[in-house]
């Protein structure tokens, strides 16, 4: 269980932690999980993370504030969404680990590998021989499962949702729509699962009736090339599961880099979206009154510090 009383110390100003904590507590008791997209952010600090907390010789400790600070975001938070995963198969040991280090009422929202989701290899330095180059494993239910899911089993009662997240692509939605069928057709019922996908072109029809068929829920995502959290919304047959996703990433014409470079350390809010927060607003009334899950997550990137974001969409 998420603790009920949180310790002493000096926030942020005008940033009430207990008052979110309640606030999010009862939501969580709705079947409405809201949280962040990653929790390691030193700009949080004297925020939800207690500064003394991680101090070594009178010095913040970096190493210890990254391996311990889940344990606290958990005090205020119910659920996170990790990111980190969709650039590796993390280890059987890195599972418990990270499970290890948060108490059992923290759910987690984790993004599946790219070795799946990516066709092609982006031309991007990271990828070394591989930029530019087709992928062998792209939407290979085989490889998912022996080197994701079967290591993930023993924590599946921790795991809200696993997104699968598919880039801006050149393919046309029905031969996407095509590929993607048989794939989630393949996947074992023992995890919920959610796409997002970065081609506004793919939300019609074909996309939406392809999750519908498999219970997968269409993640709602505000992005540089996506239309606004608002406009899709209120498109026909967007929620085609009996949860819903939503991801709060970055404001439409903003790209990535340009959101690091002005909101960094991300310590204090920059750039209220007040279209975008009513919308979660109004997502979250309509998710109560038809008593559907949900499970929200806000980036530091969207506003310039994802925790006040979030303390203004819910109070």
């Amino acid at each position: 269980m998420i603790p009920t009383s949180l310790p002493l110390f000096d926030q942020a100003p005008g940033f009430d932690r207990a008052g979110l904590a309640a606030r999010l507590r009862a939501l969580a008791g709705k079947k409405i999980w809201i949280g962040t997209s990653s929790w390691k952010y030193e700009g949080w600090l004297d925020q939800i993370y207690t500064r003394e907390r991680y101090l070594t010789r009178g010095k913040l400790s970096r190493k210890r504030f990254e391996a311990e600070c889940l344990a606290e975001y958990a005090e205020t938070f119910p659920i996170v969404c990790g990111d980190f995963s969709f650039y590796q198969f993390p280890s059987p040991e890195y599972w418990h680990r990270l499970f290890a280090s948060a108490p059992a009422g923290l759910w987690f929202a984790l993004k599946v590998p790219e070795e799946v989701t990516a066709e092609v290899f982006p031309k991007h330095a990271r990828y070394g021989p591989r930029a530019g180059m087709k992928n062998e494993s792209f939407l290979n239910a085989d490889a998912l499962n022996a080197l994701f899911l079967e290591p993930l089993a023993p924590y599946r009662d921790r795991i809200g949702t696993l997104i699968f997240e598919f880039g801006a692509r050149g393919t046309p939605l029905r031969e996407f729509a095509g590929q993607l069928n048989p794939f989630l057709g393949a996947l074992p019922p023992s995890f919920r699962y959610a796409v997002e996908v970065r081609n506004r072109t793919y939300l019609e029809k074909p996309y939406f009736d392809c999750l519908h068929a498999h219970k997968v829920a269409h993640v709602f995502n505000a992005w540089t090339r996506m239309p606004s959290l608002p406009e899709q919304m209120t498109i026909p047959g967007a929620f085609t599961a009996d949860f819903t996703v939503v991801r709060a990433l970055l404001r439409e014409g903003r790209n990535y880099e340009q959101a690091v470079e002005q909101f960094s350390p991300y310590d204090k809010l920059q750039d209220e979206n007040s279209e975008a927060r009513e919308a979660l607003r109004a997502l979250i009334r309509r998710m109560r009154e038809e008593r559907r899950a949900a499970m929200i997550f806000v980036n530091n990137r969207f506003e310039g510090n994802a925790p006040t974001t979030i303390q203004a969409m819910v109070e």
